[in-house]
């Protein structure tokens, strides 16, 4: 049967959701606990790939099983046998011809800044401690002009294909002290997009560049521009959506 699932994990001891020979991702750590339960070798796909160190708490997978029992049982099992720093949260079966990557329509992530001058060692995972005062109202400025149609080339790298074009439907910072959060939704992200972009609008918020500079850099499409890209432990995939409907 097919099946959808959503994961959640602690990227720090990862080297990103891909498979990579001879080291420990997402991906093989979940399909090493589909065929401990199953028995089968099977091929797990993600709606994101994400890269080494960044966390998820609404990663979505696809993968095919033999399975005769219920499905909270198999999550049971497979949460059984994961590893601590992963965890199926819900899982049921997949609409015909569904892809966890291409059937999406939006991914939306989350960057997080501990901002003070001494470190959390409750969040030196999770967070990019930067201890320069930062002017928020600055950063959302900015960020405004994200929104919309644009050619991101300054900011990343196509994981494949050519075009660098992304519709960003959404990217606010919200200020809890003294945590800054950067949340961004887009059709689709460039790779190290959201690092890029949170690099540079810390210098933004330091007063190293202004409103007007961030702007010609996104309008630039040149990736020499960018001079500071964030710390992946920062960042998190929070959601994937899809068309109503396709997941039940």
């Amino acid at each position: 049967m097919a099946l959808w699932a959503r994961v959640e994990y602690d990227g720090t001891d990862f080297f990103g959701f891909q498979i990579q020979a001879g080291e420990r991702t997402v991906q093989g750590e979940i399909e090493r606990a589909v065929e401990a339960i199953t028995g089968t070798a099977t091929r797990v796909t993600g709606a994101g790939r994400t890269d080494r160190g960044v966390h998820a708490v609404g990663q979505v997978i696809g993968f095919e099983v033999e399975w005769r029992h219920s499905l909270a049982e198999l999550q049971q099992a497979l949460n059984a046998v994961l590893a601590d720093d992963v965890a199926i949260l819900e899982m049921g079966p997949a609409p015909q011809g569904f892809h966890p990557r291409f059937s999406a329509i939006s991914r939306s992530y989350r960057y997080t800044l501990l901002n003070r001058p001494w470190p959390s060692p409750l969040a030196r995972r999770t967070a990019w401690h930067v201890t320069a005062s930062l002017d928020v109202g600055r950063m959302a400025e900015a960020s405004r002009c994200l929104v919309g149609t644009h050619d991101f080339a300054a900011f990343g790298q196509p994981p494949q294909g050519e075009s660098t074009v992304r519709v960003v439907l959404r990217a606010e910072w919200q200020e809890q002290e003294p945590f800054l959060t950067f949340d961004i939704e887009a059709n689709a992200f460039l790779y190290r997009m959201v690092r890029s972009l949170v690099g540079t609008l810390v210098l933004v918020g330091r007063g190293q560049m202004s409103t007007d500079e961030f702007k010609a850099i996104l309008h630039s499409r040149d990736r020499s521009l960018v001079r500071q890209l964030a710390p992946a432990h920062g960042l998190c995939l929070m959601r994937v959506d899809y068309p109503e409907g396709v997941l039940q």
